[in-house]
């Protein structure tokens, strides 16, 4: 409804009652809608008031005759909200403190004005834990760091005591708290805590938001901090977004600090005169306190942890994928001259043509899969053990190596005779160990190269040293000529006695 000044009311007056105007006429005069007219002559009506108006009328006196005030109802008469319940609606999405006044005022029609409601509110807020304090809509945000105490595991045989890592996860919303205890802060571990800690709530919130840990963000930034691989991985399997904490803004991690300080008070503080000998039994006893603390009532709110977790949290969170992430770990490799990549001490064929790019690289316990620009082009199963330092495809190697010429057994086996006839004799023998002579390359090239740190002259001495005690690899020539072996005359029951060509070496001839 339009309100105007009094003297446009007068105005209407006048034009109805003493030039018997309609309404619609006096609506046009005026330009005020022809309800807004209807109702002041109605209010005119109802007042008792005579026309023509009295002399001596003020306008605050025609004001309030027309708009009487409503009688005032005593504050302690008026119903007060709910402030914990007001508390827990604000945070469901699109909640706002004007739509729970309204609703308020919808069934309370005498209570308080939109300013008092939104005053006495925040009054009401700032009397609780900042942890609490803080606006978190539910289901949406989880916070996960590493506690700053750790818990001692002794070792039941060796009497070791290693320090393990305590992990906490809390949801922004409900508090609901999660940790766990693991040997290291490695990515490994990292993950592995994640993947439980998902499987515990039994259902995916919409961000998670971890410390700058070098095992979450490979480096950090205030506006674009660069993410783990694996971890930008399992957030991709589980649909989550990662927004990592900005660096030197503790408010930004404020939840799970204060969620950490619980669990060190409720949890760790309790087990830290008892004594555990294995990761599993101190998991044990940490599962059962934190089943205690997450059904400890609130001082200051109703319910608990785990009540707002399955009341308000899980109904806004999406359901866990139908099978957990599976651990994978990345690093780039550049690929050798003998078209293989180094992974954890193994080496794997990729496509010659690719020697001297940067690949990425994603393996697992079971395979090692290869990329180059985003696509994969080789995959290998994982290996393990002692035997067995290559995984070579045959189609992965050149037609006949003639792509490869600038790296061929024959030239590799003259480069080395150049040196002298021991290091040609070692590096032969060396190439005739490996299924293809290209796996040998690495370890060739590497000894010859040792001629220009050591000298030619030593280097020769050095596979004279190694062919005669059948110590043929990279390292052992390293190893003799870091120690100075090479300068030392060889025993005599260890002086070589097979000839430089024999049954189990290659010739040039064999390579045409």
């Amino acid at each position: 409804m339009e309100r105007v000044s009094m003297r446009k009311i007068r105005e209407v007056l006048r034009l109805k009652f003493e030039l018997g105007m309609t309404e619609r006429q006096i609506a046009k005069s005026i330009q005020v809608s022809r309800s807004t007219i209807a109702d002041y002559v109605r209010r005119f009506t109802q007042s008792g008031i005579a026309w023509p108006l009295p002399g001596d009328l003020s306008d605050t006196r025609l004001e309030t005759r027309l708009f009487p005030p409503k009688p005032a109802l005593p504050d302690a008469l008026r119903p007060l909200p709910d402030w914990a319940l007001i508390h827990r609606e604000l945070r469901k999405k699109g909640v706002t403190l004007f739509l729970l006044w309204q609703e308020h005022k919808a069934c309370h029609p005498d209570g308080f004005r939109y300013s008092w409601f939104c005053n006495h509110y925040r009054a009401w807020a700032g009397k609780l834990d900042a942890v609490m304090r803080q606006e978190h809509l539910a289901g949406e945000k989880c916070f996960v760091d590493y506690a700053g105490q750790t818990m001692p595991v002794t070792d039941r045989h060796t009497g070791e005591i290693r320090q393990a890592q305590i992990f906490v996860g809390v949801m922004g919303a409900s508090n609901y708290t999660y940790c766990e205890a693991t040997w290291s802060q490695s990515l490994p571990d990292w993950i592995g805590s994640h993947i439980r800690m998902l499987a515990h709530f039994g259902a995916v919130p919409e961000v998670l938001v971890p410390d700058n840990l070098k095992s979450g963000v490979t480096r950090a930034c205030r506006y674009e901090p660069d993410l783990n691989p694996s971890y930008l991985e399992l957030a991709k399997h589980y649909g989550i977004a990662v927004v990592p904490a900005r660096a030197r803004k503790p408010r930004d991690k404020a939840k799970v600090e204060g969620g950490v300080l619980i669990v060190e008070r409720w949890i760790l503080a309790c087990l830290r005169n008892r004594a555990f000998f294995s990761l599993v039994e101190l998991n044990v006893a940490i599962s059962e306190l934190l089943t205690r603390l997450n059904q400890r009532p609130f001082k200051k709110l109703p319910g608990c942890r785990q009540e707002l977790f399955r009341t308000q949290d899980v109904p806004a969170m999406r359901p866990l994928p139908a099978q957990p992430y599976a651990f994978a770990e990345w690093k780039k490799a550049r690929v050798n001259v003998d078209y293989h990549i180094e992974v954890a001490q193994r080496l794997y064929s990729v496509p010659y043509a690719l020697i001297g790019k940067q690949l990425d690289v994603r393996y697992t316990q079971q395979t090692v899969e290869i990329m180059h620009r985003g696509e994969r082009i080789a995959s290998h199963a994982r290996l393990h053990g002692k035997g067995g330092r290559y995984a070579t495809q045959a189609e992965h190697m050149p037609e006949k190596h003639r792509a490869m010429a600038a790296f061929t057994p024959e030239r590799i086996e003259r480069w080395a005779a150049s040196i002298g006839p021991s290091t040609a004799q070692l590096i032969a023998a060396l190439m005739a160990q490996r299924r293809h002579p290209q796996q040998a390359f690495r370890a060739a090239l590497g000894i010859i190269r040792m001629g220009k740190l050591y000298g030619n002259a030593r280097l020769e001495a050095a596979c004279r040293r190694a062919y005669a005690m059948k110590a043929i690899g990279y390292k052992s020539i390293e190893s003799i000529l870091k120690r100075r072996l090479d300068e030392a005359p060889l025993p005599t029951d260890v002086q070589p006695t097979l000839p430089l060509i024999h049954a189990n070496l290659r010739g040039a001839d064999y390579y045409h």
